[in-house]
Parts: structure tokens; sequence; C-alpha cells
């Protein structure tokens, strides 16, 4: 049977002690026992359904813990306060002093940072890569690589990761693949690929209000059960506890997801069939010309669409601004940073969420200075958002 992530999240029962319809949020960073043997069995893990401490657990983050394991397909989730604090706490549990890390040189601008100035501090080396040519994969594992990390679908330039080749390799070598997966839920599902954990900003689709920041960690009952050790887990003694309201919020938007996903991904193919019509050089992993089509044709859950990711290339950060700046005040969406809102955003990555990554690298990824990466929103109505769009490129002489 084919997997499906939104069946699962519905099929999940999740309702308040008193029967609440929605589960009743914590509001408790502590926990009482009736019994003190059972506080100590809680403290070692031993104590299944007990709660100690919300640093650790609480009722509302497992809850929604639990609906992105459903989701995801994998035994068990952890959720933390940010996508980053995902990522770093994933990364730095499995990696010691002296490993190695093999990443996609195409990635969010903030992991390329933690992997390229931050981890050093730790001896902990990184060796970017062209995450689609595969022997450079292979050629840039060493004897103390530990991870191999990649997006699913890379920030800014939308390259598709050929997930089960790189589990493939992966598992040759005893190494841990570790995928991000924000900008593809439920259209991809790479623990079903191959990937031994996969990692997630909850503040971008999952949420889609853009009203808060979380992430989320999923993988095997005992990766999960050593990140929260209380002894020796990562996510245990640095503490990126979410808020329970926050999680409780998450939750009830979870449940509208597969919706959503729909409707970015519709949207996004109608911009990206217009915009590929008049001219503009489009990134759209949708469109057949696209070559990350056939791959990403090949494992997604095709209910879901292609996302709701595009982007564009008007060469120059001029020529960029200017668009976007007309754009905002046709009404098309926001000149901001981010992504998965129910409104369309766009920003021209170099300048922004790659902005950490040195201009020569982006130039050797492949990155314009005029990329304009573009989160598609839910509008009712995408054909006038075309036309406004189409009037601001007219009126710009882009076409």
């Amino acid at each position: 049977m084919k997997f499906d992530p939104a069946s699962n999240i519905q099929d999940l029962l999740q309702f308040g002690e008193y029967g609440d319809v929605n589960p009743s949020i914590t509001d408790s960073a502590t926990f009482t026992f009736m019994q003190a043997n059972t506080m100590l069995e809680t403290f070692h893990g031993d104590a299944e359904g007990c709660f100690l401490y919300s640093r650790h657990w609480n009722p509302s983050n497992k809850y929604l813990a639990d609906a992105m394991a459903a989701m995801e397909g994998t035994e068990a989730a952890w959720v933390t306060a940010s996508g980053m604090g995902a990522i770093s706490n994933a990364l730095m549990h499995i990696c010691n002093a002296g490993d190695h890390i093999v990443s996609s040189i195409t990635t969010y601008g903030g992991t390329y940072a933690l992997l390229a100035n931050y981890l050093p501090k730790f001896n902990i080396e990184t060796t970017f890569v062209d995450i689609s040519d595969l022997e450079s994969v292979k050629n840039a594992i060493k004897p103390n690589t530990k991870v191999i990390y990649t997006e699913t679908m890379t920030n800014p330039l939308l390259v598709i990761s050929d997930i089960p080749k790189l589990a493939e390799i992966a598992h040759e070598k005893d190494i841990l693949l570790v995928v991000d997966n924000t900008f593809t839920p439920m259209i991809i599902t790479p623990s079903k690929l191959g990937a031994d954990i996969t990692v997630y900003s909850l503040t971008k689709f999952v949420n889609g209000k853009n009203d808060c920041v979380a992430g989320a960690i999923c993988g095997s009952t005992d990766f999960i059960g050593s990140l929260i050790d209380v002894n020796s887990g990562t996510s245990m003694l640095l503490g990126p506890v979410l808020d329970p309201l926050r999680s409780s919020q998450i939750l009830k938007n979870i449940h509208t997801l597969h919706i959503r996903m729909k409707q970015h991904s519709t949207n996004a193919m109608y911009l990206a069939e217009k915009l590929s019509e008049k001219g503009v050089p489009v990134v759209y992993p949708g469109l057949v010309k696209d070559k990350g089509h056939k791959l990403m044709t090949r494992f997604m859950n095709p209910q879901f669409g292609y996302g709701g990711m595009l982007a564009i290339d008007l060469e120059t950060t001029e020529r960029a601004n200017a668009l976007m700046e007309k754009m905002e005040i046709e009404g098309v969406g926001y000149l901001a940073v981010s992504l998965g809102y129910f409104k369309t955003l766009f920003s021209c990555s170099g300048k922004s969420t790659s902005s950490e990554v040195p201009e020569d690298i982006q130039h050797k990824m492949g990155m314009s200075d005029g990329l304009v990466r573009f989160s598609v929103g839910l509008d009712n109505d995408i054909e006038r958002t075309f036309n406004k769009i189409d009037k601001c490129m007219r009126e710009l002489a882009i076409y």
C-alpha cells in the first residue's frame, strides 16, 4: 500500500483528558508522581507515559511529535524551538570532535553557516559538494565521515536530491543520511526512501501561519531516545524546548497541511507555466523541462503536487529588487524572507536567506545575483495574481 501521510495524521486519536477534541495545552513545567520510584524510572526513561519536566517531554509536545512521526513514517520524533535547533541538535548528537560531514553546497544559509563556521569550533569538518553529482558525494567521504546531509529540495536553487541513491551511498559506508524536508512536507517522505533522520523547520509549510518558530527531528525510537537522554542527550542538555502553546497551535494546523500543500502546488505550477511561456528563466520541478522533474516524479507522493517553491533568474540584484518592490506595491505578496505562508513571499536569495554563503560560493553553486525565490501562497484566483506579476514585469521591461 502506498504511504499516505495525510491519512496517517487523520487516523491519530488525540484528545484531552476531559474528552476535549483538541488536546489540552500543558501549562506546567514540572509534573507530579504518586510514587518516588516512578520518578526515578522516568529519569532513566523506563516509565512510558510519564512526564518529568517540560525540557524533556510534556504532553503538548508529545502530541505534536507523534503527529510528525505519523506524517514522516518514522518510529518517533521530537520537536524543537526552531528549525535550526532541529538541524544543529541532530548533527551535534551524531558527530563528535574529529568527525566529518558531507553536505550539499546548495543549502539554507543558516545551515551553511553552522557547518562552515560554527561546527569547526568543535573540530567537526564539512566537505560541501554538488549533491546531484553522486560521484562527488562518494569521493568526499572520508574514514571519519558520520553524516551525509542534504535538503530534499535544496534552498534556494530547488535541486532535487536523489535520496534513494544517497541512502545507498551512506549505508554502504555505515554513514547516516540526514535530510531536511522543510520545502516538501507530505510531497516527499525521506524515511520511506532510505533517510535515517528527517529534520524540519515547522515554521514554514507545516505550521503555515508565520506566527511562530519551531522545528522537528524524526527518526528511530533509539535515536530520539538518545537525543533526549538526561545524561548525554544533546537536546536534553542544550534545551531547545518548544513552548507547549506553540505546539498546540502547530498540531491544529498540521491537520490542514494536505489541503494547503495541494493549493500551494497548484498555484506554483500555474505561475511557473505562465512565466515560462513569457520566456522568464524559471526553476520549478513541476515543469517537464526542469532538470529535477523526472527524479522528483519518480519518488514523490503525487497527490500533493510539486510544492509551492519556485525561482526566477533576473540576472542582477538591481532588476530583482525593482521587481520585488513593484510586486509588493501591486499586492502580489510581501518582500520577506521565510516561506510556507498563506500569502506569497519573495526575496532575492543571495542577499537574504543565502547571505551567509560567500558570494564566490554562491556563484560556484550556480546562484545568480538576480535569483528571486517565491513561496507561492494560497491565492484563490491565481490568474489574477499572475496578471499583477505580468503588469510589473512589463512595466520594468523584463519581457
